[in-house]
């Protein structure tokens, strides 16, 4: 089985000098960013997160994709036995470091460019997703988890390390003041994200769910939730409908081309 994936190119013009100084501006932070990503993360990975990831991605079969790849640090943590490995990664700084990984490592997987909220896929396509670390920075993760759900078969799964809103009012109070600051460093990362509440908002059901912390890392970013979901019977039985509506329409499409 192969995931498969299109690609969409969208071209900009701009004649706003003002956003366009902006712009170049984020993109050479975005270009920083990306080069001192893992080095800021070493501590956390050593203090815990890469056991983390370590131990969750062994629980990945299939079809599976990664959303927010960035710099590629899952790639040493995926079962050799995949059907198929997606890495999918928007930011250009991010994917050509993510690239640079991948050719070092024996993983056998395809890169593309595409934000979270509009996946390549067709639905119910996908056994696995992997997030982990993304869904606080997708500037609409509502829509992102819309297509998580779109793409996943229906007794598919969505593994995640998420830092999170903390249960502390003291904790979540810092995060909600320090929110844009650290957005602005971390590009748009938002400290104060209720994560899991918007996973059951939006048709998944949380099992395996281990509160941990992110040490070593900013106070406002520690609180972590780990875990695996599964889209609700009700999402699952929708999204099965339209799985089938969408393949009786393309099986009578070729009947008629035929």
């Amino acid at each position: 089985m192969r995931c498969n994936a299109g690609s969409v190119i969208v071209a900009v013009v701009d004649t706003d000098i003002t956003h366009l100084e902006s712009l170049a501006g984020s993109r050479a932070w975005a270009r920083a960013f990306a080069a001192v990503y893992e080095p800021f993360l070493w501590l956390g990975e050593q203090a815990g997160v890469r056991k983390h990831r370590k131990e969750l991605l062994k629980r990945s079969a299939g079809c599976t994709i990664e959303i927010g790849a960035g710099t590629g640090l899952n790639l040493a943590h995926y079962p050799d036995d995949l059907d198929g490995l997606v890495l999918v990664e928007p930011d250009a700084a991010m994917r050509r470091r993510l690239a640079e990984s991948l050719a070092r490592s024996c993983l056998r997987a395809r890169l593309v460019d595409a934000p979270a909220e509009e996946l390549p896929f067709p639905d119910g396509s996908i056994d696995t997703v992997v997030s982990t670390f993304v869904l606080c920075t997708v500037d609409a993760p509502d829509l992102a988890l819309q297509e998580i759900v779109r793409v996943l078969k229906p007794d598919g799964q969505l593994l995640f390390i998420e830092h999170v809103r903390s249960d502390s009012p003291r904790l979540a109070s810092w995060q909600d003041r320090l929110a844009n600051p650290w957005r602005r460093f971390a590009q748009g990362c938002r400290c104060n994200r209720a994560t899991s509440q918007l996973m059951v908002t939006f048709g998944f059901e949380l099992e395996d769910l281990d509160d941990a912390s992110w040490r070593a890392m900013p106070p406002i970013v520690r609180p972590l939730i780990i875990g695996r979901a599964h889209k609700t019977a009700a999402t699952a039985a929708t999204s099965s409908l339209v799985a089938d509506a969408t393949l009786s329409a393309s099986m009578r499409g070729r009947s008629i081309d035929g």
